[in-house]
């Protein structure tokens, strides 16, 4: 029997998947712009494992912060927050900067991907990058680090409202990251900030290929805006 869940996965699995093939960041980020959302580029600390990873889904925030004790029962709300993981999902993790926590590694990713998510987004470090980087599970990080979570790390929080890499993240907003960095579509403006996105595209590709043409750069700009 199809549910409202199963149809709102499938509508979501078909716009995530043009956006990937379609859009890029930074022209998401100029529709942004246009519609008032001006701070919505993450840190650009926050950097794809391989230069190709593109990601794009629905925001499921996580918020981790230091420790320093090992805790009887470790790990608890970190796997609780992979195992909420739905499809089309990108976890969004927020250390508050910190340098001492390895957040991510091989296992969650491939819990992540066995749960339908569509990659990660970590303001912090991750580690197993051989085998994450072999899976081509999409990641983005600020660095890279052999040292295990626990002690050092506990998850605090998911499915909240967070801040990560200096953006306020909503549960259910849209991510979108490239090479050129990450950036988050509000779920309030997603519509509108999609559909100018894809206008911007094409008026893109218009001046590309007068440009190609030979047109000047100003005369291109006065007939289409764009630059």
């Amino acid at each position: 029997m199809e549910t409202k869940e199963n149809r709102q996965c499938e509508n979501d699995t078909d716009l995530f998947d043009m956006m990937e093939e379609q859009l890029y960041a930074a022209v998401i980020s100029d529709a942004l712009d246009a519609a008032g959302f001006r701070e919505q580029a993450l840190r650009h600390t926050i950097r794809p494992l391989l230069p190709e990873t593109i990601v794009v889904g629905r925001v499921m925030p996580v918020l981790c912060l230091d420790v320093y004790e090992i805790p009887d029962e470790p790990y608890q709300q970190e796997i609780a927050a992979v195992d909420s993981l739905k499809q089309n999902d990108v976890l969004v993790c927020s250390t508050n900067g910190s340098t001492r926590i390895c957040f991510w590694g091989e296992l969650l990713s491939t819990a992540a991907r066995a749960r339908g998510a569509r990659g990660a987004v970590i303001d912090g470090f991750i580690r197993d990058v051989r085998p994450i980087m072999e899976m081509r599970f999409p990641i983005f990080t600020t660095g890279i680090s052999p040292v295990d979570s626990n002690g050092r790390g506990e998850v605090v929080a998911y499915n909240v409202p967070i801040e990560c890499g200096g953006v306020l993240v909503n549960p259910g907003d849209i991510v979108f990251g490239d090479a050129d960095g990450v950036v988050v579509i509000p779920q309030t403006v997603e519509t509108q900030v999609i559909e100018a996105a894809l206008e911007k595209v094409r008026g893109e590709n218009r001046t590309r290929d007068a440009l190609q043409e030979g047109a000047t750069l100003r005369e291109v700009y006065d007939k289409y805006g764009i630059l």
